[in-house]
C-alpha cells in the first residue's frame, strides 16, 4: 500500500487510501476520501451546541405588519411535549420567509441552536443539515463526507431538545417526512408553496397579502422619492411584499416614479416582474419565483391552461363551472387541486376560483397568452345563456368587464361589444333606468348590425330589454322581444332544449301579468309545464320555474274572478305544491312560492282561516336572510294582520298591526316604496273596528 498513517490515542483511528474505516470496537463506520486522522472528539456527538449558535438570512430587515400570523406562531409553539411542526404556506412572494426569519430572530434567547436550511429539494436539505453538523462539530469539516455529516446532524437532533430549525421553501412534505419522523424533541418551522399535503406532518398556517397601507409602508422604506402613484401601484401588484419590494428597488435606482413603474408594469409584466435591483438575488424574482412553480405543474398540463385562461379575467369570483369546458372532467379537478396546493389559485367555499392579479399578468405575457385570451372569449360567450339565472348574472357580468377593461391588440369577437352593453347596464340595475334602456336598446341593435340574431347573445339582450320595457310599463314591447326570442330559440336549439322552455315560461310570465291576455298566458304557461316535465323530468329546474308561473297564473285567475276560479285555483296550486315538496323538500324556493300564491288564491276563495294557516306555514319555513332587511317576511306578517281584521278578529289583528308598524318604522326609510305600501295596509287596523262591531 502506497502512504501511511498513523493513530494515536483512545479509540482514534487513521486510514489511508480506503473507503471505509471502522473503530477498534466497530463503534461507528466513516467514509474517508484521502489520507487523514479523525480526532476522538470527532466520535462523539457534542452534549449541547456551542452558545448563541445562530444562522439566520438578513429577511427580516424590511419586515412590515403580520402581528396576528406572530402571534399564531407564538402560541403553537407554547407545547412543550414532543416536537412542534409548523408549516407556513402561500402564494411565491407573500412574504413565508420573511415572516419566518423575523420570528426565528426574536427566539434566539430560547432555543439554541436557531438555524436555517434552504431545503427546495432532498439534497438542499442534506446539505443544510451538513452544514449544521459542522457548525456542532468543526472538527467534522473535510473529515467526513456530506451524507455522514448529514446523518451526524439527525443523530444529534433526535437525542436533544431545545433547538429550532427553519425548512425554507420545502417543495414536497414527503421531502422532510423521513426528518421530521426521526425527532422527537425541538421545533421546526417550515415555509413552503404546497398548502396541502401536511396532515399529520405538520399544522399549516396561510399567509395572504398585506393590507394596502402595511404595502405603501414597504414601499416606503426603500424608495424615498414622491409619493404620488405608490399606493395606486401597491394595489395594481395586489400588495404582495416581494413584487413590492421588487418595484420600490427599480423605482429607487431608475430613478422613475410609481406611476412610471406601473405604466411599464402594464405593458411589459413579465419582463418588468423578472428585474431585481443591482446587487439582489436573481432567483428571488416574481417572475422567476412562479416559473419553478410551473415547471413543477409541467405534467398537468390542463393547470397552465387553466392559468392562461383566467388571466383575463377578474382576480376574484371565478366559477369553477367556468374552466369546466377546459379538459375532462378528472384533468380539470386535478389542475385545480394542483394550482391550489402550490398556492398558484385560491379554492373558495362558494365555488369560485381566485388568482393574483400579478399570477394573471405573467400569464397573459406568455407565449401562449393569445391562445387564453381566445379561450376566456370562448367561455363567455358560452356562459351568457347561464347568466340570464338572475343570481348568476353579477358574476359573468364581472369576468366580462374584466376581459374588456384589458388593452390587448388581439381584438375581441362583435359578440362583445354587445356584451359590454349588457354587462354595464345589468350592473347600473334600475337606479338610472333611461341609461339602462338605452343600454339595452343599443345591444338589440348591436345584433341586428352583425347580424347575432341566433346567438346566445341576442337573445340574452333581447331578454333584458324585455325586462327592462315591462318594468317601464311597455308590456307590448315586453311581450313582442320574448315572442321573438322564443321562435330563435326553437328553431336554435329546439322545443325541448331547457332555454328554449325558460323563454316560454318569460314570455307566459308577461302575457299573465296583463288583464287583456291572462288567459292566453295561464294556457301557455300551463302547457309550457307539461312539456319541461315531459322534456326534463318533474325535478328539474327549468320545470319547476315553469310550474311557479302557473301557480301565480292561477293566483291571478282567482282574484280576477273569484266566483267561477278561485276554487280551482286553490286546488291546482295544492297540486303543485305536492309536486315541488317532493322535488325540492318543504323549504325549497318553489314550494315557498306555491305556498305564498295558495294564501292569496285562498284569501280569495273566502277560506279566511285557511289563507292565514298557509302563511304562517310559509313563515314557518323560510328563512330571513342573514343580513338586511326582510321585507318578504314583513309583507307576510302584513297579510296575516290584514286576512285577521277580515275574519273579524280585530283585537288580534290590531296586536299584530301595532307590532309590524313600529317595526316598518325603523327597519324602512319614510321614503321607501314598500315601507310606504306597509304603511298605508297596517295603518287602518290599529284605528277602532268598523261600527257595526263596536
Amino acid at each position: 500500500m502506497s502512504g501511511s498513517a498513523e493513530a494515536s490515542g483512545e479509540r482514534s483511528i487513521a486510514a489511508g487510501s480506503i473507503r471505509q474505516a471502522l473503530t477498534g470496537d466497530f463503534a461507528v463506520a466513516h467514509y474517508v476520501e484521502k489520507s487523514l486522522t479523525l480526532p476522538p472528539e470527532a466520535l462523539e456527538l457534542p452534549p449541547r451546541a456551542p452558545s448563541g449558535m445562530v444562522n439566520l438570512p438578513e429577511r427580516a430587515r424590511l419586515f412590515i405588519g403580520r402581528q396576528p400570523e406572530l402571534a399564531r406562531l407564538d402560541e403553537a409553539f407554547e407545547d412543550t411535549g414532543g416536537v412542534v411542526v409548523q408549516a407556513v404556506h402561500g402564494l411565491g412572494g407573500i412574504g413565508k420567509s420573511t415572516l419566518a426569519a423575523k420570528w426565528a430572530a426574536g427566539r434566539t434567547g430560547a432555543y439554541n441552536p436557531v438555524w436555517w436550511i434552504t431545503a427546495e429539494t432532498p439534497d438542499d436539505l442534506e446539505a443544510g443539515l451538513a452544514d449544521l453538523a459542522v457548525a456542532l462539530q468543526p472538527a467534522l469539516r473535510d473529515v467526513l463526507s456530506p451524507e455522514a455529516r448529514s446523518e451526524r446532524a439527525v443523530q444529534w437532533l433526535a437525542e436533544r431538545d431545545g433547538w429550532l430549525l427553519v425548512l425554507d421553501n420545502v417543495t414536497d412534505p414527503a421531502d422532510v417526512r423521513p426528518l421530521l419522523g426521526r425527532t422527537t424533541g425541538g421545533r421546526f418551522l417550515i415555509t413552503t408553496r404546497r398548502a396541502s399535503g401536511w396532515h399529520g406532518i405538520a399544522e399549516p398556517l396561510s399567509l395572504d397579502v398585506l393590507e394596502l397601507p402595511q404595502a405603501v409602508e414597504l414601499f416606503e422604506r426603500t424608495y424615498a422619492g414622491t409619493a404620488d402613484g405608490i399606493e395606486e401601484l401597491c394595489g395594481t401588484l395586489g400588495c404582495l411584499p416581494l413584487a413590492v419590494e421588487q418595484a420600490a428597488a427599480y423605482c429607487a435606482e431608475a430613478r422613475i416614479t410609481p406611476s412610471a413603474y406601473r405604466d411599464l408594469l402594464a405593458r411589459h409584466p413579465e419582463r418588468i416582474l423578472a428585474n431585481t435591483a443591482e446587487g439582489g438575488d436573481a432567483e428571488q424574482t416574481i417572475a422567476r419565483v412562479w416559473r419553478v412553480t410551473m415547471d413543477r405543474l409541467a405534467d398537468t398540463p390542463v393547470a397552465a391552461r387553466i392559468l392562461r385562461v383566467i388571466a383575463w379575467w377578474a382576480p376574484d369570483g371565478i366559477p369553477r363551472a367556468y374552466v369546466e369546458s377546459l379538459g375532462d372532467e378528472p384533468d380539470v379537478r386535478e389542475a385545480l387541486r394542483r394550482l391550489a396546493a402550490h398556492s398558484m389559485i385560491g379554492l373558495r367555499e362558494d365555488g369560485t376560483i381566485s388568482v393574483h392579479r400579478l399570477v394573471q399578468a405573467v400569464s397573459r405575457a406568455g407565449e401562449d397568452g393569445a391562445e387564453g385570451h381566445a379561450e376566456a372569449v370562448r367561455v363567455l360567450l358560452e356562459e351568457a345563456w347561464n347568466a340570464m339565472d338572475r343570481p348568476l348574472v353579477r358574476e359573468w357580468n364581472l369576468q366580462v368587464i374584466a376581459l374588456l377593461q384589458h388593452d390587448s391588440e388581439l381584438g375581441i369577437p362583435r359578440d362583445f361589444e354587445v356584451l359590454l352593453y349588457i354587462g354595464a347596464a345589468d350592473l347600473m340595475g334600475t337606479e338610472v333606468p333611461e341609461k339602462v334602456l338605452w343600454a339595452y336598446e343599443y345591444a338589440v341593435t348591436l345584433c341586428e348590425q352583425h347580424h347575432l340574431g341566433r346567438t346566445p347573445t341576442a337573445r340574452l339582450a333581447q331578454r333584458r330589454l324585455s325586462d327592462i320595457c315591462w318594468l317601464a310599463g311597455d308590456q307590448h314591447r315586453a311581450e313582442v322581444l320574448l315572442m321573438t326570442s322564443v321562435m330563435v330559440a326553437r328553431r336554435v336549439l329546439g322545443r325541448d332544449d331547457p332555454r328554449t322552455i325558460d323563454e316560454r315560461t318569460a314570455l307566459a310570465k308577461v302575457r299573465m301579468r296583463q288583464e287583456r291576455t291572462l288567459k292566453q298566458g295561464l294556457s301557455l304557461a300551463v302547457k309550457n309545464a307539461r312539456w319541461a316535465e315531459r322534456a326534463l323530468g318533474a325535478d328539474a329546474p327549468q320545470t319547476l320555474r315553469a310550474g311557479a308561473v302557473v301557480a301565480e297564473g292561477w293566483r291571478l285567475r282567482a282574484e280576477s274572478r273569484p266566483r267561477p276560479y278561485a276554487a280551482r285555483a286553490v286546488a291546482e296550486i295544492e297540486r303543485l305544491l305536492d309536486k315541488a315538496v317532493r322535488a325540492e323538500g318543504e323549504c325549497g324556493d318553489t314550494a315557498l312560492a306555491h305556498r305564498w300564491e295558495l294564501g292569496a288564491a285562498r284569501e280569495a276563495a273566502g277560506d279566511l282561516a285557511g289563507a292565514i294557516r298557509v302563511t304562517e306555514e310559509y313563515l314557518e319555513q323560510r328563512s330571513a336572510p342573514s343580513d338586511g332587511v326582510d321585507t318578504q317576511g314583513l309583507k307576510a306578517r302584513q297579510r296575516i294582520a290584514v286576512l285577521f281584521w277580515k275574519a273579524g278578529e280585530h283585537e288580534r289583528a290590531r296586536e299584530l298591526a301595532v307590532a309590524l308598524l313600529a317595526e316598518v318604522e325603523s327597519a324602512l326609510p319614510a321614503d321607501d316604496d314598500l315601507g310606504g305600501r306597509l304603511r298605508e295596509a297596517l295603518t287602518p287596523l290599529v284605528g277602532p273596528p268598523p261600527d257595526d262591531e263596536t
